[in-house]
């Protein structure tokens, strides 16, 4: 993880909880993927907002933040554990019936993010499903408040993932959002399984 941009969320982290963020609504769609109950790793958690749904759907969730001072306002808002745990803290082996990492992993500088791809890769059981979101673009660089994008292109993504392990494909597309600081952006989102 980028050490300026997690202090951005550790300095931020009730404003930032606080941004009206509905949760995906591709979040229906990967649950639906997984087995009633399943286990779930949520990684970057922020305030809580997918997790709520998470648990109102009765998973088995494993939510997890970068920043101590964010997991420690999900927790409260979901009375529910949340885990401080850094990307590359991951360190389980076929746990996960899934994987969340909703715009999050972006923030994961290039060189290291086939390394954590690889460590959820692990994590997740045969077959396990994972979804990530991404800003498109070309080269990495900061946002107007400072924050690390590593701005993926789809054909540079798809090759990070193949290096991180061996996935089937199950849905890739786009869309329009505002970002925290209003600038709009492109996110990519992607759906593999994990072939065992």
């Amino acid at each position: 993880m980028d050490e300026d941009t997690l202090q951005f969320y550790r300095r931020n982290a009730e404003a930032y909880a606080g941004w009206g963020k509905a949760p995906s609504t591709r979040l229906t769609g990967f649950l639906g993927l997984l087995p009633l109950g399943g286990a779930i790793l949520e990684l970057g958690c922020g305030a809580g907002n997918h997790a709520a749904v998470m648990l109102a759907r009765g998973f088995a969730l494993h939510a997890t933040d970068g920043s101590p001072e964010m997991a420690e306002i999900a927790a409260r808002r979901l009375g529910h554990p949340v885990e401080a745990m850094l990307f590359d803290e991951l360190d389980e082996r076929d746990v996960y019936d899934g994987v969340w990492a909703s715009a999050c992993l972006l923030h994961v500088p290039r060189d290291e993010l086939a390394g954590v791809l690889t460590r959820i890769h692990r994590a997740l059981k045969p077959a396990g499903i994972f979804y990530a979101s991404y800003k498109i673009g070309h080269d990495d660089g900061r946002d107007s408040i400072g924050r690390y994008y590593n701005y993926p292109s789809p054909e540079w993504l798809q090759a990070t993932y193949a290096s991180a392990g061996p996935w089937t494909q199950l849905s890739s597309d786009t869309s329009q959002i505002k970002s925290f600081d209003d600038a709009p952006a492109t996110m990519l989102h992607v759906v593999v399984r994990k072939d065992s």
